[in-house]
């Protein structure tokens, strides 16, 4: 319970106004964006409400107003009624799958007669709240295997549920929050571990289909498995301590391995990946035998993820052409440079290229733009909005920008850690994750560096539901880091 007798000043006095200037700048930002890529030539009321320049105020002005609600709440608000904000926000979600009304393929949209909501987007603030609620209750060990379960769960939800409503692209942003996790102390080896699945997905179904030196063997499969073996050592080192071991997996099956390669090159061609899995299934027997023999439990992990990392190299390509639907499967062609599309799933990205490219250093100026205001770029205001910013501010407004969010993560990580209850530090660290996400994959996307997956720019991308959300987001953090120095008894 807070002790205070003067609450009001208090909170003023304690609310992080560099991190609301940060927020007011990028609204700015934001919204001089959606103007320049919304508009059109011989418009002559940029704020009428007819145009998405004059709406977006409208929503600017209710976020606003949003934000000094939240301000004004009592900071134990948040924290009492995590569990029930979460839940109100799962039976949304789960109504929503039987939406009937579908918008560009997705039914995640509650359409209420001129109102439209996107719950996932408040879905994010909701459960941050209730893993902050659960992660920072008495005797949390993130290292129990029931705790950690049961925070993934968490998560898990909200994020089955908006596959359900085909929004795949507001589902993986529910990743960052393993950011969270190992703030917390999650094993560092976890975090590897899905590093490394990114690089054998990447490698192998780049170089699936690329011949190694003349012979039968693929370069992706024949990579992957070497990291699979390089990767098993490095562990049997850093977790098992034991360094000759470690040298002895090293040299053993990189040598065997150098040698097949060497024979099918020089004497009879054949694919040495089958060597390599052999190789491997013995190293994986070794590291199980290890972990009976000498009792030591990270032996079995190592086992695990020798093993994990062969069954997830040979499901990608089966996954990738079997399950996703077919605009997912050549999107991840076209960005993995396995498919030139630029009139179908890459052209988004090489318009908004060319858009980002004529920006030059200085832009072309304020509502000047002419790939954006010829409508080249599909979803210019919404999940491509950043070429808009490109185009007209060129190479320094586009640099100014970033630098805006990269402030924003900066001032947030230095809140999160000033928080003297884990209640704060966790729900700051899920905001700052989620950010962070978002900017990274959207600017990417539109560079052409990351998967179209469709999400938005914090408070770029036009629309009421992703700029609230962000705002809530933001803003309850704000409210509990006010009262961080409040007594409790």
């Amino acid at each position: 319970m807070a002790l205070q007798t003067d609450k009001k000043p208090s909170v003023l006095r304690s609310i992080d106004w560099w991190t609301i200037l940060i927020y007011v700048a990028l609204l700015c930002f934001g919204w001089m964006s959606v103007c320049g890529a919304s508009y059109t030539y011989g418009e002559t009321d940029i704020l009428s409400l007819d145009s998405r320049s004059g709406m977006q105020i409208v929503w600017i002005g209710t976020s606003l107003i949003l934000g000094l609600v939240l301000l004004l709440l009592d900071n134990r608000f948040y924290d009492t009624f995590a569990w029930v904000i979460f839940g109100v926000m799962l039976i949304l979600l789960f109504g929503t799958i039987f939406n009937p009304h579908t918008i560009k393929g997705s039914r995640s949209w509650l359409v209420l007669g001129p109102l439209r909501l996107q719950p996932a987007e408040f879905a994010k603030f909701a459960t941050a709240l209730a893993l902050a609620k659960f992660m920072s209750i008495y005797g949390y060990d993130i290292h129990k295997w029931k705790h950690f379960a049961f925070s993934l769960a968490i998560i898990l939800l909200p994020m089955f549920f908006i596959v359900m409503q085909r929004e795949t692209g507001s589902a993986l942003v529910y990743l960052a929050f393993f950011l969270v996790f190992y703030r917390e102390g999650m094993p560092g080896s976890l975090l590897f571990t899905g590093v490394a699945m990114v690089i054998y997905f990447v490698v192998g179904i780049r170089f699936a289909g690329t011949p190694l030196f003349a012979t039968p063997t693929s370069v992706g499969k024949f990579v992957v498995l070497l990291l699979i073996q390089i990767f098993s050592g490095c562990m049997v080192y850093a977790y098992c301590h034991d360094k000759r071991d470690a040298w002895r997996i090293l040299i053993s099956t990189i040598g065997i391995t150098l040698v097949a390669l060497l024979f099918a090159v020089y004497v009879i061609p054949f694919d040495v990946v089958y060597v390599q899995l052999v190789i491997t299934a013995i190293m994986i027997g070794y590291f199980l035998w290890q972990a009976l023999s000498t009792r030591i439990r990270n032996y079995m992990w190592i086992t695990l993820f020798a093993l994990g990392s062969v069954v997830f190299f040979n499901a990608a390509d089966y996954v990738l052409n079997h399950v996703m639907e077919p605009h997912q499967r050549v999107r991840i062609n076209v960005l993995l440079g396995l498919e030139e599309d630029l009139k179908g799933a890459g052209y988004n990205v090489h318009q908004s290229q060319i858009a980002i490219g004529s920006g030059g250093i200085e832009g072309k100026g304020f509502l000047n733009g002419t790939q954006t205001k010829l409508k080249y770029v599909p979803e210019q205001d919404t999940d491509f909005i950043f070429c808009t910013v490109g185009e007209e501010e060129g190479f320094i407004g586009s640099a100014s920008v970033l630098v805006l969010f990269l402030a924003l993560i900066l001032r947030l990580i230095h809140l999160a850690e000033r928080q003297p209850y884990r209640f704060g530090r966790v729900y700051g660290y899920s905001v700052l994750s989620i950010f962070l996400f978002h900017v990274f994959i959207n600017v990417g996307m539109v560079l052409g560096l990351t998967p179209v997956i469709g999400i938005p720019l914090p408070f770029f991308s036009y629309g009421g539901s992703s700029l609230w959300g962000f705002t809530i987001l933001l803003f309850i953090f704000l409210r509990i880091d006010a009262s961080r120095n409040l007594a409790r008894t």
